[in-house]
């Protein structure tokens, strides 16, 4: 089994085999009865109720994922803004979500979630990437800063940049955490087109935005989440042209209606399919959205966990 003791860095765990991750934070606090339907989605809790962030990271640790991701992912200081809170006690905030999940998860590693611009929009636009067309790079840059300076403050082991919809939000991601000098996993979220070429969702080649990362110091893994299980063998393909290791944490295959805020078809992910992930290189494996304990602990017993 690979150590998933915090005093191994997780770049070299990730050389000795698959490390387990946890699934969907949010939903599984959803599942738990708690009201994740503001802007903030499950960062309200930071704040709130944090006893059930520890809560939940605890239900995705025993079930078997060595890493924690913090509650940070919607954490930014213009979204605690809109809750009447300043800049100090927004990165308080997001400082506490990784000692939260320390304190739920004390055996594995803690990475701490950077969310996309679009998920601070609260409107999905992180499945379209639209917003890339009217804020620049040097403006994501600026965004992402404080927010990724904070969790790598609070001792983050690594920082999930996740559900990046736009090459232009990879290359502003990839300037900030060489700046900060932070370790960091890249993850798009993806969709495979008509002729079964993996693309970002503002549909770009995913192929040549994964390879953005080759040779960035830091960047220890490249993958996708938040993406139908049915396109990871191909999104893994493509992020091979990177040369690095690769991640793989899909959602449970429903749709995200933004505009009615809710759930919709049916799904699950098939364990079964994790060989094939890792055999493609995948080294960080786990869920995302509405992936539960249930499914994480599949996940970690096809990996041998």
């Amino acid at each position: 089994m690979t150590s998933s003791s915090p005093d191994v860095l997780l770049a070299d765990a990730l050389a000795a085999g698959p490390v387990v991750l946890d699934g969907g934070l949010s939903t599984e606090l959803e599942a738990r009865g708690h009201d994740v339907s503001s802007a903030l989605w499950s960062a309200r809790l930071l704040r709130d109720d944090p006893g059930a962030v520890v809560a939940a990271h605890a239900a995705f640790a025993a079930a078997g994922a060595q890493v924690a991701t913090t509650a940070s992912y919607q954490a930014t200081v213009e979204g605690f803004a809109g809750a009447g809170l300043d800049r100090a006690e927004a990165l308080a905030l997001v400082a506490r979500s990784v000692a939260l999940a320390r304190e739920g998860a004390p055996e594995g590693w803690v990475a701490g979630s950077v969310g996309p611009y679009g998920a601070a929009l609260a409107d999905g636009s992180e499945y379209t990437g639209a917003y890339v067309g009217d804020v620049g790079v040097r403006a994501l840059r600026a965004f992402h800063r404080p927010r990724m300076a904070a969790l790598a403050g609070a001792g983050a082991d690594v920082l999930a940049c996740e559900t990046l919809p736009a090459a232009a939000e990879v290359e502003a991601l990839l300037a900030e955490a060489e700046a900060l000098g932070v370790p960091v996993w890249l993850s798009l979220t993806t969709v495979v087109d008509g002729e079964g070429v993996a693309r970002t969702r503002r549909g770009e080649r995913a192929a040549d935005v994964f390879a953005m990362a080759r040779g960035v110091p830091g960047v220890v893994a490249v993958g996708v989440n938040c993406t139908d299980p049915a396109a990871v063998s191909a999104s893994l393909a493509a992020a091979a042209s990177s040369g690095l290791p690769l991640v793989a944490y899909p959602n449970s295959g429903e749709g995200w209606d933004a505009a009615s805020r809710r759930w919709t078809g049916t799904g699950g992910v098939d364990a079964g399919g994790v060989g094939g992930w890792v055999g493609a290189g995948a080294r960080l494996v786990g869920g995302c959205c509405r992936v539960g304990p249930a499914g994480v602990a599949a996940l970690a017993a096809a990996l041998g966990r």
